[in-house]
């Protein structure tokens, strides 16, 4: 079974919670990740920040090598980092079952999804909110995951932008083949719900999970709130 074939199976266990390991202790992140696999964690989402396409520096190449030697958890990788398709290989190497592109930030889009894929991870898109889904949709076709923005990307604490709920349900509406859609900023428990039913599949969730005295709990506490 592929990287790919594997992420999209969590298909199948929608919706659900992707916690955002940027939320995490960093001190004690093994532990972290132990914590969120007793929990019944899915996945782990991974922030992926450069200082350039957005202002703030999260981890790179080494961290998410680091991640896959102590989790079997799928690691959704989501590059917010200029020419993305320089790193491409990198980041599948170190060991991410899907990889996620910023259009904005790409120059061959198309070519950089079909790379991703043919490497065995699945393919993301996605766009900072302000993007019109217009200058986006056209790649649908050639991605596994869609992951709509609901805050600005790069920083953390925003409040979430109901616009997100809109082109969500665009997205299910136009999407002709299976794709898992993602969104991420200010997901809590007053706006989970909202997306779920807008046709969330996975909900990247940082603080809302990371910041709980029990993991379990928020993450059932985020998929209940309907």
């Amino acid at each position: 079974m592929t990287r790919r074939q594997r992420f999209l199976q969590l298909a199948g266990h929608s919706p659900t919670v992707a916690p955002s390991l940027l939320a995490a202790d960093f001190a004690a992140l093994k532990d972290e990740l132990a914590a969120i696999e007793a929990a019944g964690g899915r996945l782990i989402h991974l922030d992926i920040m450069d200082g350039h396409f957005v202002p703030n520096i999260s981890f790179g190449v080494p961290v998410v090598e680091s991640v896959r030697a102590v989790t079997d958890l799928p690691l959704d990788t989501h590059l917010m980092i200029e020419w993305p398709d320089r790193y491409i290989e990198a980041f599948f190497e170190a060991g991410s079952d899907c990889i996620t592109i910023h259009v904005e930030a790409c120059e061959h889009v198309e070519r950089t999804l079909d790379r991703i894929r043919k490497l065995g991870a699945a393919a993301g898109i996605t766009a900072r909110p302000r993007t019109p889904l217009k200058d986006w949709e056209a790649y649908l076709p050639h991605c596994d995951l869609a992951l709509v923005m609901s805050v600005e990307p790069g920083f953390g604490g925003q409040e979430f932008l109901p616009g997100a709920l809109g082109v969500m349900k665009r997205i299910r509406q136009i999407a002709d083949h299976e794709l898992l859609l993602e969104v991420d900023g200010g997901i809590n428990r007053e706006t989970a719900g909202p997306c779920i039913d807008a046709g969330a599949d996975l909900l990247v969730a940082g603080t809302a999970v990371f910041s709980a005295d029990n993991y379990a709990q928020a993450m059932n506490e985020l998929l209940r709130n309907r």
